[in-house]
């Protein structure tokens, strides 16, 4: 079972955004929401792979899974570890 997460910004309520700005670049991704009373709302992102292995026979023409192994994540940059356990 999946479940899901979902975050409120209570901050940004009724807030007018001036602008959006997307960064890119070499060790940094993120999103920035700047509102017109000069606060800003910005999202850093973790680029990550995650691979969930499955062993199967596929002898008759259809997937037999004998084996679901847990799921492998990449590792997060030491920056956002620390931030996660703060």
């Amino acid at each position: 079972m999946k479940s899901e997460i979902h975050q409120n910004f209570p901050e940004a309520k009724g807030k007018i955004v001036e602008k959006v700005e997307l960064s890119v670049e070499s060790d940094y991704y993120g999103i920035s929401s700047r509102f017109q009373d000069n606060t800003a709302l910005s999202f850093t992102i973790e680029p990550s792979v995650i691979t969930s292995p499955v062993y199967s026979d596929w002898t008759d023409g259809e997937e037999n899974i004998l084996k679901e192994y847990e799921p492998v994540c990449s590792k997060v940059s030491l920056e956002t570890e620390a931030r996660l356990k703060s």
